[in-house]
């Protein structure tokens, strides 16, 4: 038999545990919304001490950060289908070690950060852990229907966090990019809460749809995503991008306006499942695209 080998795939397991509790594919899309405020940021290349250590800093905080999100909401996460199989909820991974895992992340990617990056940067990013791990989830998340809305501030910084890494200052360029994930952000996470009511009826939280119902969230969405089309030409009013940004802005507002009417006007969960995976095709093609205009100019 051969013990080595069980070993192993034991580790890999735990490690996919811990792994699974700073929720991935989240950190991914900040880092990815980072390295674009980095790259905007930057008159020519990013250095690359800035690029690897800054990009790993605001990570690993981001992870430390969704690791105590998924320690203070064990109880909650076991009554919700979706996230039910998370590591705490499941009991396979327990309070304090999560707890002490996620400090040791966090507290490595504020030193990285810190020493090899800049200290606004550091700063920056501890206050947007705290806006997220403390604020948005102890305070905000049980108490108002407003949650997404206001905690939503915490899920926009990253591209500030990728701008003052290489600039060592927060200006306009920055400041709307965070304005554009800021309202960004209810009309995506309400489509993935509307076609996932019933979760958050069983999980006790105070979500738009459960207490003030579908069909006026379903508005909401609307109205938010017409104004997230106008606060994606800002980049093109200030000067800051130019002509094929402005016509992909409004390409891929047009078609996410369209999915929200549809919603609004006739609604099914399988086309907020569209529009939910819409809403992240979207900010990522937008800010793409905003790339790209960049290095044509």
């Amino acid at each position: 038999m051969d013990v080595s080998g069980i070993g192993t795939a034991s580790w890999r397991h735990v490690g996919g545990q811990y792994l699974a509790l700073t929720k991935p594919r989240i950190v991914m899309l900040a880092a990815f919304c980072a390295l674009i405020g980095m790259l905007l940021a930057a008159e020519s290349l990013v250095p690359w001490h800035i690029l690897v250590f800054g990009t790993a800093g605001i990570s690993l905080l981001a992870g430390a950060g969704f690791a105590f999100n998924c320690v203070i909401e064990r109880t909650i996460d076991a009554r919700m289908a979706r996230t039910r199989a998370r590591p705490l909820a499941r009991g396979e991974v327990g309070t304090a070690p999560a707890i002490a895992f996620a400090a040791a992340i966090g507290v490595l990617g504020a030193a990285l950060l810190y020493f090899f990056v800049n200290p606004l940067t550091m700063w920056l990013t501890l206050a947007t852990f705290v806006g997220y791990a403390v604020v948005y989830t102890v305070l905000l998340k049980p108490a108002t229907p407003q949650n997404i809305v206001i905690g939503g501030a915490s899920g926009a910084m990253p591209p500030v966090l990728g701008w003052a890494a290489v600039a060592n200052e927060v200006s306009a360029p920055a400041l709307v990019l965070f304005l554009i994930i800021f309202v960004w952000t209810p009309p995506h996470f309400w489509s993935l809460a509307l076609y996932r009511i019933d979760d958050y009826r069983k999980s006790g939280l105070p979500m738009l749809p459960v207490t003030h119902g579908a069909e006026f969230t379903r508005l909401n969405i609307l109205l938010y995503t017409l104004l997230l089309v106008a606060t994606s030409l800002m980049p093109y009013l200030i000067g800051m991008s130019g002509a094929f940004y402005l016509a992909c802005a409004l390409a891929l507002g047009a078609a996410f306006v369209a999915y929200a009417w549809r919603m609004w006007r006739s609604y099914s969960d399988a086309l907020a499942r569209k529009t939910f995976g819409y809403s992240i095709f979207y900010l990522a093609a937008l800010f793409g695209a905003l790339l790209v205009d960049h290095y044509l100019r």
